[in-house]
């Protein structure tokens, strides 16, 4: 599926729908989601698909050939592949946050020239800026700064034409956002081939050894220092907790889609063996429906959640500089309580989701176990018990959540 020249055309008058080639990218993930999720090989094709598709460059401007969209049309666009294909969603949506993020910590001089240049050579964008990880040093030199030590985790290893990172300044300790080359050869990938979900997102380990990294290429502080950063570039944390959020939402989803198809052409293993052929129309059984209708309730509470937590950061993003601390407070916390929900709704609707199904769950064909396993390795990075003592803290005293960015 190729965006034609026409089609980037039009997507530069907001006439290209987004949607609709991100649920024909989903139908064609979704032909051979399980074989591929279980061969584990690294994801080229399906990042090359992406690519020709036009959905790396959804968030970039309009006037330097990128889609125009806003953050509503990326979240479903990442909610949309995920459902077919939760790893791939999972690195469309890194790609996404990762490739945004000069906006937020770069001057606006420089976060164009960097957008720019990616949209034009179509960069897919893998790393990672988590609050969690140990930061690499970012040494001085006359020529700019040299990168080592390594990250313990980083999305899109072995993929990504372009890195972000987090570093910390030789001297101060001030942790940077930084962009990377990883065609260096003082970057080394380990991979992950040991994860047993989210095994297409190719995440793992990478060793820097002395990696050159222009002045330009540090975007600015991750600092969660009062004053530091501004209440708008503080706004990276809840729209990064919405990737997530849209991701598990994903994951929801579609495996409620595909449970729901299995339960209407095979017989429920909780009705009681009868002699007498299983009635013929929809199926019946008050167990199974009294299932899907919780998952269902679990899953269209926490969308809900996200439709209110994303006009809260449009409106947010739309302010700017204008944006107060109050405000950014406000919608940090209610990205905190969509993500919480929809954590939660990922790992029950996967988890109750095959009991309905039986013992036919666990047969490899039908790859049901693998959005388990997506949902499980993503949600064990990022505990809801974190954001929930937030929301708390905030709920009762007022507490404004600290600058923190997720996995």
């Amino acid at each position: 599926m190729t965006v034609t020249a026409d089609e980037v055309t039009d997507a530069a008058v907001g006439q290209v729908d987004w949607l609709h080639v991100a649920r024909e990218m989903a139908d064609d993930l979704a032909t051979d989601a399980a074989e591929r999720e279980q061969a584990g090989k690294a994801p080229l094709d399906e990042v090359a698909r992406l690519r020709e598709s036009g959905l790396l460059t959804v968030l970039a401007p309009a006037e330097q050939g990128g889609g125009g969209a806003d953050w509503r049309t990326a979240y479903a666009v990442v909610r949309t592949v995920a459902a077919a294909d939760g790893a791939i969603g999972h690195l469309l949506g890194h790609h996404y946050f990762l490739s945004f993020s000069a906006r937020f910590f770069a001057d606006p001089a420089r976060a164009a020239r960097v957008e720019q240049e990616s949209t034009q050579r179509q960069w897919y964008w893998g790393g990672g800026i988590g609050s969690h990880e140990p930061p690499l040093i970012l040494t001085p030199t006359a020529r700019g700064y040299l990168l080592n030590g390594h990250q313990r985790y980083a999305t899109g290893v072995g993929i990504a034409d372009r890195l972000v990172v987090r570093a910390a300044r030789y001297g101060t300790g001030e942790p940077l956002a930084v962009l990377a080359d990883p065609a260096h050869p003082g970057v080394v990938s380990g991979g992950s081939g040991d994860t047993f979900g989210q095994r297409l997102a190719v995440g793992g380990v990478v060793e820097f050894d002395s990696v050159p990294v222009a002045a330009d290429d540090v975007f600015g502080s991750l600092s969660p220092d009062e004053g530091v950063l501004s209440p708008f570039a503080a706004l990276a944390a809840p729209t990064a907790r919405l990737v997530s959020a849209q991701f598990c939402l994903g994951i929801a989803e579609g495996l409620l889609a595909e449970v729901r198809e299995h339960g209407r052409a095979v017989r429920s293993h909780w009705q009681p063996f009868s002699p007498q052929p299983w009635p013929v129309g929809p199926p019946q059984d008050p167990y199974a429906l009294t299932v899907y209708g919780e998952l269902t309730v679990a899953a269209r509470a926490a969308s809900a959640l996200a439709e209110q937590a994303v006009d809260a950061l449009l409106r947010g993003l739309a302010q700017g500089e204008d944006l107060d601390d109050e405000e950014c407070a406000e919608i940090a916390v209610l990205a905190s309580v969509t993500e919480a929900a929809a954590s939660r709704a990922a790992q029950e609707t996967s988890t109750r989701a095959l009991d309905i199904v039986g013992v036919d769950a666990a047969s490899t064909r039908h790859g049901f176990d693998r959005f388990w396993r997506n949902a499980r390795t993503h949600t064990l990075r990022e505990p809801a018990a974190h954001r929930l003592r937030e929301i708390g803290d905030y709920f009762l005293n007022g507490a404004h959540p600290s600058f923190n960015l997720p996995a």
